[in-house]
C-alpha cells in the first residue's frame, strides 16, 4: 500500500484528490496540508511515499517546499498545477528541477474532471512511485566501444532525447555548456502539452544557450553558437539538407514529438557527422532512433541507470547495442564539449 499525503490549498481539490485515492485500496492518504508549510512538517513526520504537490499556495508555496523537502527529507513528488497561468508553469518547471518527478494538470471544472482523469491521476501516481527516491550518482564513464578519432570540428549537430526527468536533467546539461557552443542542438522532450508552452523560455532563463521551439522551414546555421532548437509540443521534429520540418504525423510509441522521429533524420541527413544523445525517461522511444545513427556510424551516448530518474529509453537503447558511451548526466556536458572541438 502506498502512503500519500495530498497537498493543496483548495478543498475542493483537495477531497476529491483524496477521495479519488481512498476509493483505491493501494492507496492510504496518510495526511492533507494547505500551505508549503504544513506540507514540509507533515513529510517529515509521516514520511509518505507519494506526495501530490499543488504550486501555488498561501505562506509558503509548493515550489518552496519542494526545494525543502527535496533536500531535506527526499520524497516522490508529483506536482499536481494548472497549466493555464504561466507563472505557475514556470514555478513547475523550477519544482521539476528541484526534484519534482513529473507534473499532472489540475481540472479546471472538478466537477467535470470524472473518472477519466481520476484513473489517470493514479496511473501517474503509481507510475513515480516505482522511482527511486535518493539517487547515488556515480558518474563513472563506460566506454562500449573506443570513438573512432574524428577531425576537430568533424560533428555538426547534437541531438537530445529526454522523458520522465528530462527538465530537471536537460537543465543541468544546459548549465555546463557555453553560450558559444559550436554545434546547433536539436531536442525532444516528452512532457504535457499543456505545460510545453514556455518551458524553451524557461531554459533559457536558467542557462547561458539560446533554447527556443522549432519552426518548420527553419535553416540550421551551422556558424551560429550556443543554439538549441526544441521540438514543438504535438510535432515531431525532423532535419534535412540542414532545414527543420515539424510534421504532425502519427505518434511513434505513443509519442508526438518523438525521439526516434528526430534521431532517425538526424541519421538520414548527417550520418557519422552527428552526436545522440538519449536521457532519462520511460518507455523505449529513441532507441531505434539511436541504433540508426549508430549503424551510420555517428556517435551515440546514453545515460547511465545511476544518474537516470528513470531508466527506460536508455536502457532500451544499451540493449539494441545502440550506445558507444554510457555516461551520467553529470559527464555528458564535456564529453559535448570534446567532441565538438570546442576551444574557449
Amino acid at each position: 500500500m502506498l502512503n500519500v499525503l495530498v497537498v493543496d490549498d483548495s478543498l475542493t481539490i483537495r477531497k476529491w484528490i483524496v477521495e479519488t485515492l481512498e476509493d483505491d485500496p493501494r492507496f492510504k492518504v496518510v495526511g492533507e496540508a494547505v500551505n508549503g508549510k504544513e506540507a514540509i512538517h507533515l513529510a517529515e513526520k509521516l514520511r509518505p511515499d507519494v506526495i501530490t504537490m499543488d504550486m501555488m499556495m498561501p505562506e509558503m508555496t509548493g515550489l518552496s517546499a519542494t526545494e525543502y523537502i527535496m533536500a531535506h527529507c527526499p520524497t516522490r513528488i508529483l506536482i499536481v498545477s494548472a497549466s493555464t497561468n504561466r507563472g505557475e508553469v514556470m514555478k513547475t518547471y523550477d519544482a521539476l528541477a528541484a526534484g519534482a518527478i513529473s507534473v499532472f494538470e489540475k481540472p479546471g471544472n472538478i466537477t467535470l474532471a470524472g473518472e477519466e482523469w481520476s484513473r489517470q491521476l493514479i496511473e501517474e501516481i503509481l507510475l513515480i512511485s516505482r522511482v527511486p527516491v535518493i539517487r547515488h550518482i556515480k558518474g563513472t564513464r563506460i566506454l562500449k566501444q573506443a570513438p573512432a578519432p574524428q577531425p576537430a570540428n568533424h560533428y555538426k549537430v547534437v541531438a537530445l532525447g529526454a522523458s520522465t526527468g528530462g527538465p530537471q536533467t536537460l537543465l543541468g546539461i544546459f548549465k555546463k555548456i557555453p553560450a558559444d557552443f559550436p554545434l546547433p542542438i536539436l531536442c525532444v522532450l516528452h512532457i504535457s502539452p499543456n505545460f510545453a508552452h514556455t518551458i524553451a523560455e524557461w531554459f533559457s532563463m536558467n542557462c547561458e544557450l539560446d533554447v527556443k521551439f522549432a519552426k518548420g522551414g527553419e535553416a540550421i546555421n551551422n556558424g551560429e553558437r550556443g543554439k538549441v532548437y526544441m521540438a514543438p509540443a504535438d510535432y515531431h521534429l525532423e532535419i534535412e539538407s540542414g532545414r527543420l520540418n515539424l510534421t504532425r504525423s502519427e505518434p511513434v510509441h505513443f509519442c508526438r514529438p518523438s525521439v526516434d522521429v528526430l534521431f532517425q533524420s538526424v541519421a538520414k541527413s548527417y550520418k557519422d557527422q552527428a552526436i545522440a544523445v538519449l536521457l532519462t525517461g520511460m518507455g523505449r522511444d529513441g532507441a531505434a532512433g539511436m541504433k540508426s545513427l549508430y549503424d551510420a556510424h555517428g556517435f551515440t551516448m546514453a545515460q547511465n541507470e545511476e544518474s537516470c530518474v528513470i531508466f527506460g529509453m536508455p536502457a532500451e537503447a544499451i540493449k539494441l547495442g545502440a550506445a558507444k558511451q554510457i555516461l551520467s548526466d553529470a559527464d555528458i556536458p564535456s564529453e559535448l564539449l570534446l567532441l565538438s572541438g570546442y576551444k574557449k
